[in-house]
């Protein structure tokens, strides 16, 4: 595989607290915000629906997680005038973007895996 070259960042610094690159690291370093992006890659999705195919996300920090999303443009909360209240949660186009990242750390996953999680066993 050919050596990746990493992208100019001009005029900001490598990943100073201005740059991109770096506001897109933040996103990363919440756990559940890719994984959400990920389970609504195919439509938008009710919040307990949601919670359920995720598994092991407290509904406290699955909705603190999409209002964050919300803020940042990475989802659009739609409300139906219903009775029961319906809320869907679906991507923007932001946050479809964020699809190629996540498949990109899945395929990377896919392959060294297995290695790193045998190196932290040791």
């Amino acid at each position: 595989m050919p050596a990746q070259t990493a992208p100019e960042f001009t005029p900001y610094g490598a990943f100073e607290a201005d740059c991109p690159a770096r506001l897109a690291t933040d996103l990363f370093a919440s756990s559940w915000l890719p994984v959400i992006v990920y389970m609504l890659r195919d439509g938008p999705m009710r919040p307990g629906d949601l919670r359920k195919q995720i598994g092991g996300v407290s509904q406290k920090v699955l909705t603190q997680t999409l209002r964050r999303m919300e803020r940042l443009t990475l989802v659009e909360r739609r409300r139906y005038a219903e009775a029961p209240p319906r809320v869907e949660y679906g991507l923007t186009p932001a946050g479809r973007d964020l699809l190629v990242p996540i498949f990109a750390l899945a395929d990377w996953a896919e392959r060294h895996g297995p290695a790193v999680t045998a190196a932290m066993l040791d």
